[in-house]
């Protein structure tokens, strides 16, 4: 009889680890959005030039390796204040690079903001500690460097906002909703596209954790357990269970002081759950967030099928700017 529980214990940690690799593999395909492909014209694209505004690259933060930033600065110089736009890259926490994003941080400095790509130490054989969690922590220890080299600059930065794709989303969407109150300035919104905020099984439908199998349940288990870099051992849907996984659940940290905060998800998203965007808009409902949530109804996680729609989502961002966060 032991024997066969070892035979069926190896068997879910298969089942699991295949469920992972699945994971890893679909996210880090998948982060190709729309500002790369460009079907807009040139609308959110900027000639960038000195007239414009000016780079510094891979400036450090901390002592991994990829604790690095880059920083863009508006060619205006001359104001006392600025309001500063972080966006942290996609690449299912796994792969993926601040630079891949140049193109709407050099866009976002266009319109006068301090601007800023922060690399994490990415969860790879070479960096096995390396998990969500630790990826949050390094991205909340990193803003009051880019803060400092900014003002260094002579851009003095008093406020912020903080975005990202698919897993910088994810983290974008912890540090304005867990760690808000140890920023050193006022987050004033945040925006991203198809970031997972919520780990319960039955919204991860994509891989079949719905099931609410011995397999799905261990392959859940250790999926969400790998990425909050701890050994889940409370029941599913238990209040037990949502103090271990609240470290990475951006949607347990929401409450009536969030900020503003404008999302994009799409319906048939395989790679993180579309089910899980809805949770996170009810608790932004419940307790009257300002937001505002496209979906598209025709598309994947690369929302690729949904032109319009992303073109809406990528305008209210200087919406939203404008709004919560106008050039002084």
């Amino acid at each position: 009889m032991r024997k066969q529980n070892k035979t069926e214990k190896k068997g879910r940690i298969m089942w699991a680890f295949i469920y992972i690799f699945a994971f890893i593999a679909a996210f880090g395909g998948s982060i190709a959005f729309k500002m790369k492909h460009d079907p807009f014209g040139g609308e959110f694209k900027v000639n960038w030039n000195d007239s414009v505004g000016k780079a510094y690259t891979d400036i450090a933060y901390g002592e991994g390796e990829a604790n690095q930033f880059d920083i863009y600065v508006p060619a205006d110089d001359s104001r006392s204040s600025y309001g500063l736009v972080v966006y942290l890259h996609a690449g299912g926490f796994t792969s993926g690079d601040k630079s891949g994003d140049a193109e709407m941080l050099q866009w976002l400095c266009s319109k006068g903001y301090v601007t800023a790509g922060i690399n994490y130490t990415l969860a790879s054989n070479d960096n096995p500690d390396a998990n969500v969690y630790t990826q949050s922590i390094e991205i909340k220890e990193s803003i009051p460097y880019v803060i400092a080299e900014a003002t260094k600059l002579g851009y003095p930065i008093d406020e912020m906002a903080i975005a990202g794709g698919s897993a910088g989303c994810c983290l974008a969407l912890l540090y304005a909703y867990r760690d808000a109150e140890t920023s050193p300035v006022p987050i004033k919104m945040v925006f991203g596209a198809v970031g997972p905020s919520s780990f319960y099984p039955e919204d991860w439908k994509c891989y079949g954790f719905d099931i609410g199998s011995e397999e799905s349940d261990a392959a859940a288990r250790i999926m969400f357990g790998t990425m909050a870099g701890k050994e889940l051992l409370s029941d599913f849907g238990t209040p037990e269970y949502d103090e271990e996984i609240k470290d990475i659940s951006a949607l347990l940290w929401v409450s009536k002081n969030s900020p503003p905060t404008l999302l994009a998800y799409g319906k048939y998203d395989k790679v993180q759950p579309y089910e899980g965007s809805q949770r996170l808009l009810k608790a932004l409902e419940d307790n009257q967030v300002p937001h505002d949530y496209y979906l598209c109804e025709h598309s994947g996680h690369g929302l690729q099928n949904d032109n319009k729609v992303y073109g809406e989502y990528t305008r209210k961002i200087l919406e939203y700017l404008d709004t919560y966060m106008p050039i002084k």
